[in-house]
This record gives structure tokens, sequence and C-alpha cells, in this order.
């Protein structure tokens, strides 16, 4: 029988990555938390730092598009929360779509945004005194713009090679839309497309994390010949992004390095971590640069005072 015989007209996917879920309300009401907290914290990020002018600096700009990228990234928890927690566990074929591209949009365009934001603190110390002459502004915004689009290349391979396959099966064993859960569902050999998704991802994953360990390994050859100050400077400042980095690519060297190396995960087990990732790392990233940022707390503290100010102006005018 051909493919064309043998192919079936998708009009929308059936999701069972959560089949074999026990206590499925509990979990997605646990994913709903750690998403609203996620979302709402990574909003507050962004207005705090469009709406203060001190705060218009290339660091703070870059944690602004790590914000919107952390929003990105995490956006299948709302399919994932609808399936277990509503029971809806059919998605459209073409939000599914646009839920795969902006899924790995989001998780390259993580890993460029850690990348700058290494480079950013490698000029920082290695040229303190130049460094808002050679990182404005403008050229942050420019680079960041370059970064969207060089992902956006890099994503847009993926729906190239999907959407001409013929599809055989309408489920998806995963817990939402990505694209190796959609080649499954293809009337072809996956290995090919699945072979293709690891070099990009080997590619990219290697050479963000290098680039970003060779910037720290710059930075501690330049804070050793330097004063104790700055020793101090770069635990307070780099800390937060060294947790940052740590959390965000330890899954992916599991599921993405590992597995290829002969680990084997159960599907369970690489939910897990797929999902633990999307849920805890945009959450993750918003309250790690706002308690290790000075300029951030102190932004934080000003809200706080001013709120028990003013209520402190009621309760006395009562």
């Amino acid at each position: 029988m051909s493919l064309q015989n043998a192919s079936i007209n998708i009009t929308e996917f059936i999701i069972g990555g959560f089949d074999t879920t026990k206590r499925p309300i509990i979990v997605g009401v646990v994913i709903l938390i750690i998403y609203v907290l996620a979302v709402l914290a990574n909003i507050l990020n962004i207005l705090f730092i469009i709406y203060d002018k001190r705060l218009h600096k290339p660091m703070y700009l870059l944690i602004c598009n790590l914000a919107v990228v952390d929003i990105l990234y995490n956006c299948s928890c709302p399919t994932m929360i609808g399936v277990l927690v509503a029971g809806v566990n059919t998605i459209s074929y073409v939000p599914c779509l646009i839920q795969m591209f902006v899924y790995h949009l989001g998780a390259v365009m993580e890993m460029f945004a850690l990348s700058v934001m290494a480079f950013d603190r490698l000029i920082a110390f290695s040229y303190p005194f130049h460094y808002h002459s050679y990182l404005t502004n403008v050229r942050t915004l420019v680079l960041t713009c370059i970064l969207w689009i060089v992902a956006c290349s890099f994503v847009a391979v993926l729906p190239a090679t999907l959407l001409p396959l013929p599809h055989c099966d309408s489920k998806l064993k995963y817990t939402f839309c990505e694209y190796a859960a959609l080649i499954r569902t293809t009337c072809v050999d996956p290995t090919y497309y699945f072979n293709l998704g690891s070099v990009i991802s080997f590619f990219l994953l290697f050479f963000t994390f290098i680039f970003i360990c060779l910037t720290y390994f710059w930075i501690i050859v330049f804070v050793k010949i330097s004063s104790n100050n700055d020793k101090i400077k770069l635990g307070s400042t780099c800390l937060s992004h060294l947790i940052v980095v740590t959390f965000y690519y330890s899954p992916l060297f599991i599921t993405i390095v590992l597995t290829r190396l002969g680990v084997i995960l159960t599907l369970e087990a690489r939910h897990g971590l797929t999902i633990g990732s999307i849920i805890a790392h945009p959450l993750l990233n918003p309250l790690v640069y706002c308690l290790r940022t000075k300029e951030m707390k102190c932004k934080i503290f000003r809200i706080f005072k001013k709120v028990e100010t003013s209520h402190i102006s009621i309760v006395l005018c009562f």
C-alpha cells in the first residue's frame, strides 16, 4: 500500500502523553499554579524594566529579552493543563503546528539569550571603563534582533520538513506538540528526521554552552589578576547567570546528549524532564534576577514601601 493510500486527513491531534498519569488533576493544578506564577513574574520583570528609565541598560534589556523568551518557552503549558484538568485532550492541526514552532523557537532563543548575557558580563569585566561605549542600548537591541532572526531560521527547518509528510496516525505519544511527537504520526521512517533534529540540537547546544564556558573562563582569568573587590563583584553579578545556565542546560544534556550515548530513558522520565524544564525554568529566571540584582531589588522594595505607606494612610483615615 502506498503512503498516499495509507495516509489520513488530519484535522486535529489527540494528546496521549498523560494517559498513564496518576492523579492527573493534582498534576494539572500544580502545573497551572507554576505556569501562572511564571507568566506573572516575567511580565512584572518586563514592566519594571520598561517603565523605569534607570533600568534602560544593556544588561536589563537582555533580562527583558529573557523574560519574553521564557513566556514563549512555556507556551505548551495551557495545552497540558487543559488535558490534565479539563480533560480536553485534542488540539487542532494548525494550532499544534504553531505550538511546535513557538516552543522550539523559545528553546533555541533561551540558549542564545543566555549566551549573549554571558557575552555582556565578559565585556563588563574585561573593559569596565569602555563597557557603555562598546555595548550600547542600540547595539544590544540590534544584536538581540539578529539572534531572533537566526533562531527563526533554525526552527523554520522543522515545519518545512514536516508539512510535506503524510500522516498515518492522529495520536501524539508526547504531552504536547513538539517536532518528535508530530514526526511519529507520519507515514515515513522517522530516523532521518530525528537525526536532523539531533544535528541541529547538538550544534546549538554545544556551540552556545562552549561559548558560555569560554566567556566565564576569560572572566575568571581577568578577575584572578584583579583586586578582591572585583572578585566579590564577579560572584555577585555572575552567580545568578550561572544558576540559570545550570538549570537550563542540565535537562538538555540528559535528554539530548546522554540518550545518544546509550542512556535509556523511559517515556515517563523524558516527559518529566521536559515538563520540569518548561515550567520551572521560566519561573526561576525572574526570581533569580529579581533577588540577586541590586537595581531590581531596590525597585521591588520601593514598590512595597509605597504600598505599605498607602495602606497605613488609609488605615489612619478610618
